[in-house]
């Protein structure tokens, strides 16, 4: 049965994209990763990843996520930009501002598009795929909606408001990764270093936009949907020198 169904919540439609959001969805796969250190690059875990079993050696830690997490190179700035990426002030940092929204021209389009003007977190963050595969995305939280966007085509993936968001499942463990579940649509599971801030932001934009509590659950594991009709489970086990954090198809 289509997981698409109703909720009491009345969401708002989004007004038209600067660009049309692009469906970030890939075909279905499996993923089994460990957490642990190493000086692995944003590349080789790609690649990692790509073709990871449950018998392979550990892959990320926190540390290698911050460090892809900020690995977008000064060339690829200088190609949207046209000059060199400005530093972000402790200004904006204090005001959830971590990528500088007001040097990137394409996101403030984006924004004022759609009517949004008051940014309460914007980050890079890495986008788990339906088939496993790691994404780099950019997501920004404003009083009315989220936002996923692709830093290498300048476009909008999703724009999910806020009063579409249920829950948000985190597990018990010093790991990155979190999932935002949006019963109207399919689900999103990221990782970022600052996934605490995140639920902060979140629970209280939607208390103040909804004026309902979001429900945060963390757990060893949870469920999310990949897609409209594919549920995965991710787990999570502490081993010895780091995390397991494993995907599976239900």
């Amino acid at each position: 049965m289509s997981r698409f169904f109703s909720r009491r919540v009345q969401v708002e439609p989004a007004k038209p994209d600067l660009k049309p959001p692009v469906d970030d969805r890939a075909s279905d796969g499996t993923t089994d990763s460990k957490l642990q250190s190493s000086n692995s690059n944003a590349a080789e875990d790609q690649e990692q990843l790509n073709s990871a079993t449950e018998d392979q050696e550990p892959l990320n830690s926190v540390a290698e996520d911050q460090e892809q997490l900020n690995s977008v190179t000064e060339d690829q700035e200088q190609s949207k930009e046209g000059n060199s990426p400005r530093e972000v002030s402790p200004q904006e940092a204090d005001n959830g501002d971590y990528i500088g929204v007001q040097s990137r021209p394409y996101i403030r389009k984006i924004l004022e598009k759609q009517g949004d003007k008051k940014i309460l977190f914007a980050d890079k963050v890495l986008k788990y795929t339906c088939s496993g595969k790691l994404k780099r995305r950019l997501l920004l939280i404003t009083d009315f909606a989220l936002y996923i966007v692709d830093p290498e085509t300048d476009s909008l993936r999703r724009r999910i408001a806020l009063a579409a968001v249920e829950k948000l499942c985190l597990s018990k463990l010093k790991d990155n990764f979190f999932a935002i579940i949006i019963p109207t649509e399919y689900d999103l599971l990221m990782a970022s270093t600052r996934k605490t801030e995140i639920a902060t932001v979140l629970v209280d934009a939607t208390k103040s936009a909804s004026d309902y509590e979001l429900e945060v659950s963390r757990s060893d594991s949870f469920e999310y949907n990949a897609a409209a009709e594919i549920v995965k489970e991710v787990q999570f086990e502490e081993v010895e020198g780091g995390i397991k954090m494993r995907v599976v198809k239900k």
